[in-house]
């Protein structure tokens, strides 16, 4: 009897519309990262969204088998609910009800769970839905798209559809605007080819700074981002604004730091992100940012010794490799699939002589799963520069700028692994210029630029001392 009812009771569990049926992409060595992200935007980012991020972080809590702490989390989004939204519609809380009969049905709670179904029945019935555990409506589509959004750049397309169908049906709505405002943000950040460059979530993010004037966050997105289109001076103007609250500082201080970092004003962006780190010290996402600045003064020091220092100089350098070295092993222990931090762990640890480390950290990148195609032509290129540059190896370095350069999706790092092959290639060709592997590498160069006259002069070249 309990078989059945456990089966009747699962094949209504799964027309639900919550976390537990929204097939959240998250790895298990990313749980630990979330669980600290989802805390710290409760505690320090003010906003009116919250009843989400509490059954997110239900749903969390329930993946790391605390499922009594989980629960406590609902009855936080609940109490929030009342007191946030009291009067408005019940459609708003199906999410939360679907958690529950989920969380108590995973708990062996059948009773409870039933209950919370019976919630989401009558409510269904209530608004004439044609079926009886799931209803559509914008606010359970934005929901879902914040679900998405906090869970990584897997979901963030499936996101960014979430809140297009909101909008839809309320385009004037703060809370779907700024949802879908901060998703094509993050999607403008993956795309690396020219044509992006004009930064599609440039409106959105305006748009949604009219709808939520006193968000400080959205502010920040939209001056990195206008600072990555060559409109720094607007950017800051956008900057001067977010500082200019007193809300959400914890947040709006690393946002403000990497608007400096990239501007070049490393103390005044290590200042603000050593008092954002005071406020959440685990953040993956800060100690990555304080290594990048660490990561600048190495090179801007390097660079003004002609990168060769002596004394002082090489003092300095030394302890600020091994700082930066330090915040970025913290930021990979917080969040082990932070594929660009790990690279420039390795960039660092190369720095620093220690090839071995660099390297095995390098191939940690390369065992990862599910890298997006531009992240991993990034990792082939910085693996082609280390073993150029730290290993003094051409042979290794054109094997990893050809792994770039074959992943055909356009994009400045492939743009740079061409031009990195070519001169690789030519300075080969200086030494030996019947080297038939370079003359035919550089046929290929040429071709990929179009340039066919020269492709065909090298590739012949090369044909005939083959040929010999």
């Amino acid at each position: 009897m309990s078989d059945e009812l456990n089966d009747k009771l699962e094949d209504k569990l799964v027309q639900l519309r919550c976390h537990f049926t929204w097939k959240l992409h998250i790895e298990d060595t990313e749980l630990h990262d979330l669980e600290n992200r989802v805390l710290d935007q409760i505690e320090y980012l003010d906003n009116n969204f919250n009843v989400g991020i509490h059954n997110l972080l239900a749903y969390v809590k329930h993946l790391n088998g605390h499922n009594k702490e989980a629960l406590e989390s609902l009855k936080e989004a609940e109490d929030l609910m009342q007191a946030e939204h009291a009067g408005q519609s019940d459609a708003m809380q199906l999410v939360t009800w679907g958690n529950y009969a989920w969380l108590y049905y995973h708990m062996g709670r059948l009773a409870d769970a039933q209950i919370y179904l019976d919630k989401v029945e009558n409510t269904c019935k209530k608004f004439a839905s044609p079926s009886c555990y799931t209803m559509e409506c914008p606010e359970m589509d934005c929901e879902e798209g914040w679900a998405l959004l906090k869970c990584g750049g897997k979901n963030y397309e499936r996101a960014k559809a979430c809140f297009e169908k909101a909008l839809e049906v309320d385009p004037e709505n703060p809370e779907f605007s700024t949802g879908y405002a901060i998703t094509v943000y993050r999607l403008d950040g993956f795309n690396t080819t020219s044509r992006f460059r004009k930064a599609f979530c440039v409106q959105p993010l305006k748009r949604a700074i009219r709808l939520n004037p006193e968000n400080a966050y959205i502010k920040c997105l939209l001056a990195l981002k206008l600072q990555n289109i060559g409109q720094e001076a607007e950017g800051e103007k956008y900057i001067e604004e977010a500082l200019a609250k007193m809300t959400s500082q914890a947040y709006v201080f690393r946002y403000v730091a990497m608007f400096y970092r990239k501007k070049g004003s490393i103390g005044k962006a290590l200042q603000l992100l050593e008092m954002a780190l005071r406020a959440t010290p685990s953040s993956a996402l800060l100690h990555h940012q304080i290594g990048l600045c660490y990561r600048a003064q190495v090179y801007k020091m390097s660079k003004a010794t002609n990168w060769q220092p002596r004394g002082w100089d090489r003092e300095n350098i030394d302890r600020k490799t091994k700082l930066a070295i330090s915040h970025f092993e913290f930021a990979v222990e917080q969040k082990p699939t932070f594929e660009i931090a790990y690279m420039h762990l390795a960039d660092m640890y190369s720095v620093a002589g220690n090839s071995r480390k660099a390297e095995d950290t390098y191939q940690k990148v390369f065992c990862m799963k599910s890298l997006e195609e531009e992240k991993i032509q990034e990792i082939y290129f910085q693996q082609g520069q280390f073993q150029e540059f730290k290993r003094r190896s051409e042979v290794d370095a054109i094997i990893y700028y050809l792994k770039a350069i074959k992943i055909e999706k356009p994009s400045s790092v492939r743009d740079r692994s061409i031009s990195s092959l070519e001169q690789v290639v030519l300075r080969k060709l200086q030494r030996n210029a019947e080297d038939v592997e370079s003359l035919s590498i550089l046929g290929f160069i040429y071709k990929l630029k179009g340039e066919m006259n020269k492709a065909l002069e090298y590739y012949e070249r090369a044909l005939r001392l083959a040929a010999d």
